[in-house]
């Protein structure tokens, strides 16, 4: 497994993973979870994701978190020792499926409190901010991040779905204790690009969430257009190397800026192991031509 090494996170694989999908709906059984985070240990993945939210509807807060606690010690101290398992609050379920905001502070740190006794931890290695609370100014909430990090608490703080206006408030109030921001960004999703620039910028780690968006359908035909999956760039280029379009779409992320980090999710060994060599991808300039270009910095920041 490729690592980063990132200002404030260390060392790190290349690619981490996203564990939600082994908590919401249609979550699998509890044995092929746990073989899940596991498969991703064995692969090298040394950051998991994961949120007191990821639950399904009608269930307990903290479902995912119990389960990579359960995994990381089934799996042993000395495979899951380096593991840093990054979790968020700010989030809840409602009864119909949707999701909630809360970034009140005295629940953000009651939440993150809950979140390491789930965990099994002293600290957490890093607490994200799941999303900015309209109802909230968002300096509270970020400052509630920077109390939990002085009382020990929490390690590190990071952000979600954020603006870039909102990274540079937070960098303000956290300081070298704010080292990475999550916003949803893809082949089918790149509205974040002002974020991510901004980020290598800073120094910032930058964590794609549903990094996989659009790897099905063509992301360069336009809104409302497609092509059959064997026709998009990404298959074309996943042809010549033998691969999985999955793959080719996490090489291309990792390759738009050195401080970005995907976390793809998965609810099978298979998917997270193949996720996890997109670390070992190489694309060539002929692949990068068919591919989605990356914004110049000066365009984004």
């Amino acid at each position: 497994m490729r690592t980063l090494t990132l200002a404030g996170l260390g060392t790190v694989s290349a690619i981490g993973y996203g564990a939600m999908p082994l908590s919401i709906e249609g979550r699998p059984d509890p044995e092929r979870a746990v073989a899940t985070v596991h498969a991703a240990l064995d692969a090298g993945i040394t950051l998991i994701d994961t949120a007191d939210s990821y639950y399904a509807p009608g269930g307990e807060p903290g479902h995912n978190e119990l389960l990579i606690a359960r995994a990381l010690a089934a799996y042993g101290a000395a495979g899951a020792g380096e593991v840093l398992v990054a979790t968020k609050g700010g989030r809840g379920r409602t009864a119909d499926g949707g999701w909630s905001v809360d970034g009140d502070p005295a629940r953000l740190r009651a939440a993150a409190e809950a979140s390491a006794r789930r965990l099994g931890v002293e600290a957490i290695g890093l607490y994200q901010l799941h999303k900015p609370d309209p109802g909230v100014p968002f300096a509270d909430s970020v400052g509630a991040l920077r109390d939990l990090a002085d009382r020990g608490v929490i390690r590190l703080a990071g952000i979600s779905n954020v603006t870039t206006d909102q990274i540079r408030q937070a960098r303000e109030i956290l300081g070298e204790r704010l080292v990475s921001v999550q916003n949803r960004y893809s082949p089918a999703v790149r509205d974040a690009d002002p974020q991510l620039r901004l980020c290598a910028e800073l120094g910032l780690a930058f964590l794609p969430w549903s990094p996989l968006g659009g790897v099905s359908r063509s992301a360069l035909d336009g809104p409302g257009e497609s092509v059959p999956a064997s026709g998009t760039p990404f298959h074309t280029v996943a042809a010549r190397h033998g691969v999985s379009p999955q793959q080719v779409a996490l090489a291309w992320l990792s390759g738009l800026s050195p401080t970005v980090l995907p976390i793809p999710g998965g609810s099978r060994p298979a998917s997270v192991r193949d996720s996890a060599a997109a670390a070992g991808l190489r694309l060539e300039a002929a692949d990068l031509a068919l591919l989605p270009p990356a914004v110049p910095a000066a365009e984004a920041v």
